[in-house]
């Protein structure tokens, strides 16, 4: 909802506040243990890759060495429905998701403050899909605050064929000659008191400053026309988000950017992040 950068720090990393929300859009990853003593990744959607170079073969190696456990083998099996490349945090979910079932998985017992640590060496968002709802998140991403949930409407997340590699975005950051920070006070104020206009009116996202994504005018075009009571970026990009009051609305929005868009999804917010389902 709000994703502002302060400053590039010494370690290479960047200094972050972000207001995220987690929504019902989520895939699901399968984990199970063999004989092989390798980790192994394997995923639905054929453009993703599935070798170390993935965030959930980094989770699995992350997590036995914090734990300290030889790795038995490992068989990671991704059924994507998060789009890549997206903006959407998807690989740092399918992360937080072993992080998750690994602690269970092996009995580890790590607590959420562990978990966070370890997460937050794979990535900035890693931390955050581990426990999800509505948080600030400062620092590296491992800084992580609870908000108050709020009665979000229905959401209509859209994501434009083309991709944005989140180090490119930091990069164009990091060498922008000005940038127009966000009213990060105003939000806190906001949502600590309820208040959605004053939300919804402050929702932003500092790489739209510097992230050139053609389509989208057009799509906060159609979500505006439509009623949105706002539209943003997501992360990085290039997925842009529309939230509604009213869930016809969205839908008909929705059926519109569905004749231009293949990857169109309504979501609602949920209160959590990782969640084991039978």
């Amino acid at each position: 909802l709000m994703l502002d950068i302060l400053a590039k720090l010494p370690s290479g990393y960047h200094d972050l506040f972000m207001v995220m929300q987690s929504v019902d859009l989520a895939d699901l990853v399968s984990i199970e243990t063999n004989e092989s003593g390798k980790i192994t990744v394997s995923c639905s959607d054929p453009a993703v890759p599935a070798d170390e170079s993935n965030l959930a073969f980094c989770a699995a190696k992350a997590f036995f060495s914090a734990a300290a456990l030889p790795c038995p083998g490992l068989s990671i099996r991704i059924e994507k429905h998060i789009p890549q490349a997206a903006g959407l945090a998807g690989g740092s979910a399918d992360a937080a998701a072993v992080l998750f079932g690994l602690d269970r998985m092996f009995q580890t017992g790590f607590s959420d403050r562990r978990l966070i640590d370890i997460g937050g060496t794979i990535g900035a968002d890693v931390p955050f899909c581990l426990l999800g709802g509505l948080m600030l998140a400062q620092y590296t991403g491992t800084v992580l605050s609870y908000l108050p949930q709020l009665p979000f409407g229905t959401i209509v997340i859209v994501k434009p064929p083309c991709g944005v590699s989140t180090a490119e975005a930091y990069a164009a950051f990091d060498t922008a000659e000005r940038v127009r920070h966000l009213d990060r006070q105003g939000m806190l104020r906001s949502l600590m008191t309820g208040d959605l206009p004053g939300v919804y009116s402050r929702i932003n996202n500092v790489f739209e400053q510097f992230i050139d994504v053609p389509e989208r005018v057009v799509i906060k075009a159609v979500l505006h026309r439509h009623g949105a009571a706002c539209a943003c970026m997501s992360g990085s990009g290039p997925s842009v988000f529309g939230i509604f009051e009213d869930p016809c609305a969205a839908e008909e929005a929705a059926k519109e950017l569905k004749q231009s868009f293949r990857d169109v999804f309504l979501c609602q917010a949920a209160d959590h992040g990782c969640a084991i389902t039978e």
